[in-house]
């Protein structure tokens, strides 16, 4: 009961304040409606695009699994497939070589009356298959084969049973089985300024500018905060405080209690007003949601806490708490996508923690993936969680 004893006191001050108010809720409102804008106006709607892998298909059968095998390329999620003529395999290398397309793929004559006749013969593909693309089509061509042989094959055992059954009736049954498989592949597809999953509509600016600000937002409302901490060791209320019955742990736990509980009510209001004013659907995977607030506040009443611990004077905690908002936002891709960037300076940001939280939520809000898809960055945050409270209580001095 101490523990919530004091962290209602650190709230309470903290309320008192209405410069609180206008950093932790009306500042970030402000600039997500700024960045949203900005972002929604470099993001307009577009013709839409196919996203899947571009692989030529030559068809010298013409023949009914000829036929079959191009309509499931069709109905992939990860292929597409491109009509080319016969003549057009003396270029077939030089194309996968420059990325035109990602494999061709030769459907030899004769195909379907040599497969037809239990003597399985193979299609011939090019393929490139050193890069991530050619290994994402080599198996999506595998499992497109597989199924068309899986066809023959339940047409080659419905005719067994019923030897007066039609050989290619059977096989036009079984492939309008296929047509509800029951495992798919689903191809992501991330551009420069948006990203992608088939099957979804784009997001707007805002869902960029509503997460960025709620993670920048995070780290200056604890001005307030840490400055509570700073003003009771500079005033001795600290040392007081251990002549009391109240513990040293207990101290540390109230005054972060209150961080979080300050941060986490500043995520949801946002996440409300994000919702319902700037259209961002984060009730698509509340549960993904609320993980992700949830480990960002624990990770902003870390900082917060290693803050106040290594700061002497306001000043101090002023300068620090905005040194780390500029650098964990910019670097972290809270103020615009790191893909933008490239991918050197991705792999630079994804060091600081803002990044993984900005993953977690651009995972849910801009790449329509589900709620599994939080649980590397969330648990990410969460560790460093742990390192800033560690290196915070290692810090932390009472007088």
């Amino acid at each position: 009961m101490l523990i919530i004893h004091l962290a209602i006191k650190d709230l309470t001050q903290i309320m008192r304040d209405w410069k609180s108010g206008l950093f932790l809720l009306i500042m970030p409102l402000l600039f997500t409606l700024f960045f949203g804008f900005v972002m929604g106006s470099a993001t307009a709607p577009r013709p839409e695009v196919d996203p899947r892998l571009p692989v030529g298909v030559v068809d010298r059968d013409r023949g009914q699994l000829a036929a079959n095998y191009k309509a499931l390329l069709e109905k992939s999620e990860v292929i597409r497939p491109v009509l080319l003529k016969p003549e057009a395999l003396k270029r077939a290398d030089q194309m996968v070589i420059d990325g035109e397309l990602a494999a061709v793929v030769v459907i030899p004559s004769g195909y379907t009356d040599r497969v037809l006749a239990d003597h399985p013969t193979a299609l011939d593909v090019i393929i490139d298959q050193n890069q991530s693309a050619g290994q994402t089509v080599s198996r999506a061509l595998q499992t497109v084969s597989g199924r068309l042989l899986g066809a023959v094959e339940a047409a080659h055992i419905s005719q067994s049973a019923n030897p007066q059954s039609n050989l290619k009736d059977n096989l036009a049954d079984a492939m309008t089985a296929w047509q509800d498989p029951a495992l798919t592949v689903a191809v992501i597809k991330a551009t420069g300024d948006s990203t992608e999953a088939v099957g979804t509509t784009s997001a707007s600016g805002y869902a960029q500018a509503s997460a960025g600000m709620m993670v920048q937002f995070s780290i200056f409302g604890l001005i307030t905060s840490a400055m509570v901490l700073v003003l009771e060791r500079k005033s001795g209320t600290l040392q007081r405080l251990l002549s009391s019955p109240i513990r040293r742990y207990e101290i540390i736990t109230g005054h972060v209690l209150a961080m979080f509980c300050i941060v986490f009510a500043q995520q949801l209001i946002l996440v409300l007003v994000g919702q319902f004013v700037f259209g961002v659907n984060y009730a698509r995977q509340p549960l993904a949601i609320l993980l992700m607030v949830t480990v960002l506040s624990l990770w902003a009443a870390s900082l917060g806490l290693l803050i106040s611990a290594i700061s002497r004077k306001e000043d101090q905690v002023i300068t620090l708490s905005l040194i780390a908002m500029f650098v964990f936002a910019a670097l972290g891709g809270a103020w615009f996508p790191l893909e933008v960037a490239g991918k050197a300076f991705a792999a630079i940001g994804h060091i600081v923690p803002t990044a993984w939280a900005m993953d977690g939520f651009q995972n849910i809000l801009i790449r329509g993936l589900e709620f599994q898809s939080v649980l590397v960055p969330a648990g990410i945050l969460l560790l460093y969680s742990i390192a800033f409270f560690g290196l915070a209580i290692w810090r932390f001095r009472f007088e």
